[in-house]
Order: C-alpha cells, then sequence, then structure tokens
C-alpha cells in the first residue's frame, strides 16, 4: 500500500507538521509507503496533489483542517482514490461527522490502514463567472459570509480573535439581506434573510450545528434560512447552533432540495470555511461523488449518525 500524504503546515495553528510527522511514523510502522507533499501555498499543493494522483496512489490523505481538505476534494471528485483524514485544524468539521479522533494523528491512521470506504455526496457550488467548486460540509451566504469577508481584509489581531472581533463589527451593522431562490428548477422563494446555509453535512465553524438535519449520503442539501434583524436574537441564538436546536425557533425556517440557485446582491459565497465566489450561484448536491477512509462501524449505523 502507498500513501499520499497531504499537509497544510498553517493547520492547527501551525500543529499540523507534528501531527504529520506522528502520522507518517505509524504508517511506516504499519509497513506502509509515504509520499509526503507540502505545498508553498495553495496552487503548490494542488499542483502536487495532481502530480501524485497521475502517479498512482492507493489514498489521498489530508494531515490539517478543513480548508486543506476542500483542496483535496478538487482532484479527488468522482476519482477511485479515497480520501483520508488526519485532523489537525482548528475547526475539524469533516472529522467531525465522519466520526474520527481528534488530537490523535496515530488512531487517525490506523483507520486509514484498516481502509473501510464509504461513498458519500459532495457539494457543488457553480459560479456566475463559469468556476465551479466542490465542497464537503456548509456553504455560507450572507452574515456568516460578511463576517470571513471582513477576516479576510484585517491583518490584526491573530488567530480566533480576529474573527470575533469581525463579528462584533458586523453584528453592529446587522440587518436583513434580501435573497431570491429556486429549489431543483421549481419553487421560488424570495425574502429577507440574516443568513442562508447549505448542508452536505450538519456542521461548519467547529462544531454549529447549522443544518442539524444534513444526511451526506441522501443527494440532498438542507437549507437553513435565518429570518432576524435583531442583534439580541442572533446573540441568543448563537448558543443554540451548537445543539442544533435553533431550528425549532420562530426567527428560523429550513428546507431542502437537490440543486439551489441564489443570489443576494453583495454577498459572497463560501464553503468549507473559504471563499468560493460572489452570488449569484448554483449550489448542488452530487450524489456519491467521493470515497472517504471512515471508521468501520456496526451494522446499521451510517458515520456522522447516532
Amino acid at each position: 500500500m502507498i500513501v499520499t500524504v497531504l499537509t497544510n503546515p498553517m493547520s492547527g495553528h501551525g500543529n499540523a507538521p507534528h501531527a504529520s510527522e506522528r502520522a507518517v511514523a505509524r504508517f511506516q510502522q504499519l509497513g506502509i509507503d509515504v509520499v509526503q507533499i507540502v505545498g508553498r501555498d495553495a496552487a503548490h499543493a494542488r499542483e502536487l496533489v495532481d502530480e501524485a494522483l497521475s502517479r498512482g496512489t492507493d489514498a489521498l490523505v489530508v494531515v490539517g483542517g478543513d480548508g486543506m481538505i476542500r483542496l483535496a476534494l478538487q482532484a479527488l471528485a468522482h476519482s477511485d482514490v479515497p480520501l483520508g483524514i488526519v485532523p489537525a485544524g482548528t475547526g475539524n468539521d469533516h472529522a467531525r461527522e465522519y466520526r474520527l479522533p481528534t488530537a490523535d494523528p496515530e488512531g487517525a491512521v490506523d483507520i486509514i490502514a484498516a481502509g473501510h470506504l464509504e461513498t458519500v455526496d459532495l457539494g457543488l457550488i457553480k459560479g456566475s463567472d463559469g468556476s465551479s467548486t466542490w465542497f464537503g460540509t456548509v456553504a455560507a451566504t450572507g452574515f456568516d459570509s460578511l463576517v470571513s469577508d471582513r477576516v479576510n481584509r484585517m491583518s490584526w489581531p491573530h488567530g480566533r480573535m480576529r474573527y470575533n472581533v469581525a463579528m462584533v463589527a458586523e453584528l453592529s451593522k446587522l440587518r436583513l439581506l434580501p435573497f431570491r431562490m429556486v429549489l431543483d428548477g421549481q419553487r421560488e422563494i424570495v425574502t429577507r434573510l440574516t443568513l442562508a446555509a447549505f448542508g452536505n453535512t450538519r456542521s461548519y465553524g467547529g462544531g454549529m450545528q447549522i443544518c442539524p438535519g444534513a444526511n451526506h449520503s441522501d443527494g440532498m442539501l438542507d437549507i437553513t434560512m435565518v429570518h432576524s434583524a435583531s442583534r439580541t436574537r442572533l446573540i441568543r441564538l448563537f448558543p443554540t447552533v451548537f445543539r442544533g436546536t435553533h431550528v425549532n425557533l420562530d426567527e428560523v425556517t429550513v428546507d431542502r432540495a437537490r440543486t439551489i440557485t441564489v443570489d443576494s446582491p453583495g454577498i459572497n459565497a463560501y464553503a468549507d470555511g473559504d471563499y468560493v465566489c460572489s452570488l449569484p450561484a448554483e449550489i448542488s448536491a452530487v450524489p456519491g461523488a467521493l470515497k472517504i477512509i471512515v471508521p468501520d462501524y456496526p451494522s446499521g449505523r451510517r458515520a456522522g449518525r447516532p
């Protein structure tokens, strides 16, 4: 068995290289050959991944977080090469969905070595500029994406505090945004929203279950829409998102579709935590687009399901 290990040296506040060293050592203990690749930047990493896949590998293993996984998805979608994950990011929402151990590189490697595969859906975002981007967890638009826009414009402070400062700044400007969505080419929704999230899986942002009913193998995206311009109500809603109980509140509505065309003037779409494109865009669930290595669950249980 030969695996290619892709490491993001910046993931987990710089902890990924240490996790990668432990993972590679464990692979070698198990008699598995390893090819290590580390890109200078995202474009270089993608180039190295494409070269590794052209040479042939039994699995592409990502040591990092959701952003590096999203990079790998661009190469792995609809391929026969499975994805293995050694979680080493700050959010680790892919790992959370598929019940992969965090802070335990050796345990993650043991799961990869066992080689139990699950075929799962991916999300696909097609921008009006002709771009196409795969994602694994959640696509976000509205308040969430405005916060991310602000974070990307900031150089200080560092780490999680930068996100917190950006959130406070956007809360001070909170407003309802005009949205137009067409679900599966048939049903139109024209409304004003704080945010709209489209989930292939349940969580984003490090465990916020924004789409608690999402199932990564049903060929559908769950849509969560928040309708509130009240800062107080939004702040009170925030803790409920970690439990997924926000969907029971009057300010929240949910829906489902396979393909959604979505537009909101001046709003960008983010997925797996990274910028994708400006709206309008088409966001779809693509059934069976990825092979991923997961723990071998007891009969009748699925990754991400209790």
